[in-house]
């Protein structure tokens, strides 16, 4: 049997991956705070500098959601974009060792009352949120200053101990993680809705290439179809929520008013309905802060179809 070449190569990009993210967790923490943002705005800068594959996507969709933006202003917004990318790393790697009173200080959410009274009614509560600012300090602060655990799905990654430290990470911070493969994570949001819990899902972007096509500024780009299904079948509250970041050390969070469920149309066309209204929420929030939109990857379909002229 012959060997594939490639296996070792990925295996040892697999363990260097790996390895990164564990120092990051491991010595970034200990790092003075002052040390740290400024080793992060030096590593966005450069990366943003060397104009790869990922700041070019960047500041690709970025002109979507700013429409006559020239270069240079598409150039100053990527810039600020790789900050703040880098921003929510660095914050993330820190995390684990902030206390509750650290957490509730770095966060001012705006409309809270939205998800506290959809819980205090017992009713099921869906958090949607798309790539922005860093929902893992949101998660957080529902689990730390609301005292309220969630469950939430994690996309699975390579190498398994990657995603294994994720996992672990999250799971620190009081999230119960279900892995977005396998089928069985559905079955378990509903149950855990049906008994008055909340869920909180990442879902700007489609994992699933068999999502729900919405119109996102001005084009056809494909959402997961899981928070409107999961409101449908279990009368959960569906609350779209943005972030953002300024100047302070202060995040901002949003909690948007709920998605109604039409009164009319089949279950497929509810959730195109549904799903469109959060996709309109998140244009919203994106529009107001594009830089702390951290989409990396191709999201619209024009993007994601191969070229005419490619053979």
């Amino acid at each position: 049997m012959s060997e594939d070449p490639a296996q070792p190569r990925n295996g040892l990009r697999d363990r260097l991956t790996d390895g990164l993210y564990g120092l990051g967790w491991g010595a970034v923490k200990k790092l003075p705070e002052p040390v740290a943002r400024a080793l992060f705005r030096t590593i966005a800068d450069q990366a943003w500098k060397r104009r790869g594959k990922s700041v070019l996507r960047l500041e690709s969709n970025l002109a979507r959601v700013v429409p006559g933006a020239s270069p240079a202003r598409l150039a100053e917004l990527s810039r600020a974009g790789m900050r703040s990318y880098m921003r929510y790393w660095m914050e993330s790697f820190r995390l684990p060792t902030w206390s509750p009173a650290r957490i509730k200080a770095s966060i001012e959410v705006t409309d809270a009352h939205r998800l506290t009274d959809g819980l205090d009614a017992g009713r099921g509560v869906i958090l949607a949120l798309p790539h922005l600012g860093n929902w893992d300090l949101a998660g957080a602060w529902v689990t730390t200053d609301l005292k309220v655990p969630f469950t939430t799905v994690a996309e699975r990654l390579r190498p398994e101990t990657l995603y294994d430290r994720f996992v672990a990470y999250r799971e620190g911070l009081g999230m119960e993680v279900l892995p977005h493969s396998g089928g069985a994570a559905f079955g378990t949001l509903a149950r855990r809705l049906r008994a008055g819990g909340l869920v909180c899902l990442v879902a700007d972007r489609d994992l699933s290439a068999s999502g729900v096509e919405v119109t996102f500024f001005g084009d056809t780009a494909r959402m997961p179809a899981g928070p409107a299904l999961l409101a449908q079948q279990t009368g959960a509250l569906l609350l779209p929520v943005t972030l953002s970041y300024d100047d302070t050390p202060v995040m901002k969070a949003r909690i948007h008013a709920p998605v109604e469920l039409p009164e009319s149309g089949d279950r497929t066309e509810k959730t195109s309905s549904m799903t469109q209204a959060l996709a309109d929420a998140f244009a919203v929030g994106i529009a107001d802060h594009p830089e702390d939109w951290h989409m990396l990857q191709r999201l619209w379909l024009a993007d994601l179809e191969p070229r005419e002229d490619r053979t």
